[in-house]
């Protein structure tokens, strides 16, 4: 992982020298700047940065850093996010009956690809407690039908604090997470997205059930997979990532699916590596990925 750096996000209206500004904080405090990034939204008049500095020879101790980060973004009227990259985020994941993307994580997960913690599975069928126990992981199967769908999401709720969980990812969990569990799991406000989902096509098109099947009918000659931030929106949420395959009128449903699988697991985690590295930042609905 290399030594541990400081990682700022700052979103704040645009105005001249605000590049100066932080980078000169930075230096001031004798850090050594590894990256930085930066974008302006002309349209919304807004200005994003992603700076990241070594935290060796730092002139403030690592728990004056937040205080003193916030004063800064509070200097520049905006809004700020500020992570350590050897902050390793304890991660459930959530999935029904597919293997697919379950098993490319843990395995990405245990090589050293994504630097999380696999502490928790979770899910509304038993057919893949084996995957999680192969990997060392805890599986809990958690019931979920449409007269017990609040009594279910307070019990996995619980699960999440008990198990300190910071971010949850919808592996092919077949089930749509109500807006009162996203509130409650996501309580740090509007900008503290800690749910990501895997969708089966480029959103919108092709929704619900069967969409490989109804993407053959319609003879498509590309596929793909979406992974996003969820919200209450169905299948709305701000975009990190997409792949795309193509496909030709020699394809049978059967390789679609096996296209499209494979689409779903390089999405799911390219999009994890990205918000673990904490590259992805969200403003009025959308996404800016610095990477």
């Amino acid at each position: 992982m290399g030594s541990p750096t400081a990682i700022l996000q700052v979103i704040c209206a645009d105005r001249p020298g605000l590049v100066s500004e932080l980078s000169g904080w930075v230096a001031a405090n004798g850090g050594n700047i590894r990256h930085a990034d930066h974008h302006t939204d002309a349209g919304a008049g807004l200005f994003l940065s992603r700076i990241e500095w070594a935290l060796e020879g730092f002139g403030l101790p690592r728990e004056a850093i937040a205080p003193a980060t916030e004063a800064l973004v509070a200097r520049l009227g905006g809004e700020g996010q500020l992570h350590f990259s050897d902050a390793i985020p304890r991660v459930a994941i959530f999935v029904s009956r597919q293997d697919h993307c379950l098993v490319d994580l843990l395995w990405r997960t245990r090589a050293g690809e994504l630097p999380m913690e696999v502490a928790l599975v979770v899910s509304n069928h038993p057919d893949l407690r084996p995957v999680a126990e192969q990997f060392g992981v805890r599986f809990v199967h958690q019931a979920v039908e449409a007269a017990n769908r609040a009594a279910a999401e307070e019990a996995q709720l619980a699960l999440l604090a008990e198990h300190r969980i910071e971010l949850v990812v919808l592996a092919k969990y077949m089930q749509v997470l109500s807006g009162d569990f996203l509130d409650r799991f996501q309580s740090g406000g509007p900008q503290d997205h800690r749910v990501i989902n895997i969708h089966h096509s480029f959103l919108p098109a092709f929704k619900g059930a069967q969409p490989y099947h109804r993407a053959w009918e319609r003879g498509v000659k590309l596929i793909g997979a979406t992974a996003h931030y969820v919200t209450e929106d169905l299948d709305a949420g701000p975009i990190i990532e997409q792949v795309i395959v193509p496909v030709s009128h020699r394809d049978e449903i059967a390789d679609l699916i096996r296209k499209g699988r494979d689409c779903e697991r390089l999405a799911l985690a390219r999009a994890l590596r990205l918000h673990l590295r904490r590259e992805v930042m969200v403003y009025r609905g959308r996404t800016a990925v610095f990477h």
